[in-house]
C-alpha cells in the first residue's frame, strides 16, 4: 500500500466514522431527557438555535436533535432557561417564541 492509499483510508474511515456519529445523536430528546430539562425549569423556545443545534422540532423530513437546516429556523426549537425565550432577540429583529413560528 502507498502512502497515499493509506492516508485516503483513514480519511474514509474518518468520514465514515462522523457521519455515523451524527445519525445517532441526531435522534428524539427520550422523555427522561425531556423531564430532566423541564425539571431544571428551561422551557423550549422556537427559533432560537444555529443550524444543526436545535434539540428538537424541525419540521418534515428531518429526526429530531441537530437537525435544523439554517440558523434560527422557525420550527425547531431549543431548550432555553425558562422565563428568558421571548426577550432573546435574533440577529433579524425578531425574538424567541414559546411556539412554533
Amino acid at each position: 500500500m502507498s502512502v497515499k492509499t493509506v492516508i485516503n483510508s483513514v480519511v474514509l474511515a474518518g468520514a465514515v466514522t462522523t457521519a455515523l456519529a451524527t445519525l445517532a445523536s441526531a435522534a428524539p430528546l427520550t422523555k427522561a431527557e425531556e423531564k430532566a430539562a423541564m425539571a431544571a425549569h428551561k422551557e423550549k423556545c422556537f427559533g432560537v438555535a444555529l443550524k444543526g443545534q436545535n434539540d428538537c422540532a424541525a419540521g418534515p423530513g428531518t429526526t429530531c436533535q441537530g437537525t435544523s437546516t439554517v440558523d434560527f429556523q422557525s420550527n425547531s426549537w431549543k431548550f432555553v432557561q425558562g422565563g428568558t425565550c421571548t426577550s432573546i432577540v435574533l440577529p433579524n429583529g425578531k425574538h424567541g417564541s414559546l411556539k412554533a413560528i
